[in-house]
């Protein structure tokens, strides 16, 4: 807000400035119309103007031996730069509006963009926060099933040799087994041909 403010003062300290440099030629066209209007003479025939007469009129001097009189400008001359530098000063100020209005429209453009990209912004950053939260998380949770899959594959290879050992008793228990009725049978037969021996003297 203050940005422009001092803009359009800095336009108007500008616009002071070019006025009061022809504040000279002013006051110059204003003493020159003024000595112009005292120095006129009343033509004979001219009804209303009284005829201004010197006190001492000055002698008619030779017009090939008066000195050179110095010409100032004409008041045409000062009408027409005073119009010219108004022109200039009008065309200034309207330039100045302009660029005024510009200036006021692109800085309500940048407010509104600066609004929006700070909106956006802290709606980025939310998000950001709460995908940096679930990113945490998700790594918590794989770290646990981590340790999980390595506790179980622990479990499974002491499963495994508690299986192995087993199977490993139970073929030895087998074969022991298989030896006994190998005994057993042995001996039933062996009892038995000698209760078959012992039927036959009787």
């Amino acid at each position: 807000m203050a940005h422009w403010r001092g803009e359009y003062a800095a336009a108007l300290a500008a616009r002071d400035r070019h006025e009061k440099a022809n504040l000279t030629i002013y006051n110059a066209y204003t003493k020159l119309a003024d000595r112009t209007a005292s120095s006129v003479v009343e033509t004979p025939g001219t009804p209303g103007i009284a005829t201004q007469q010197s006190i001492n009129p000055p002698p008619v001097a030779d017009p090939r031996q008066q000195a050179p009189r110095v010409q100032g400008p004409s008041p045409q001359d000062i009408l027409s730069t005073t119009r010219t530098d108004l022109a200039e000063a009008q065309r200034s100020r309207t330039e100045l509006q302009e660029r005024l209005a510009r200036a006021t429209t692109e800085l309500e453009r940048l407010r509104k963009r600066n609004t929006h990209d700070a909106k956006r912004i802290t709606s980025m950053e939310s998000e950001i926060a709460n995908l940096q939260l679930r990113l945490r998380d998700r790594d918590e949770e794989l770290k646990g099933k981590a340790k999980l899959l390595e506790e179980f594959q622990d479990e499974l290879a002491a499963l495994n040799l508690q299986i192995n050992m087993a199977e490993q008793r139970a073929d030895r228990l087998q074969r022991e087994n298989h030896d006994l009725v190998d005994r057993w049978m042995a001996r039933m037969g062996i009892e038995a041909d000698a209760m078959n021996d012992a039927s036959k003297f009787s």
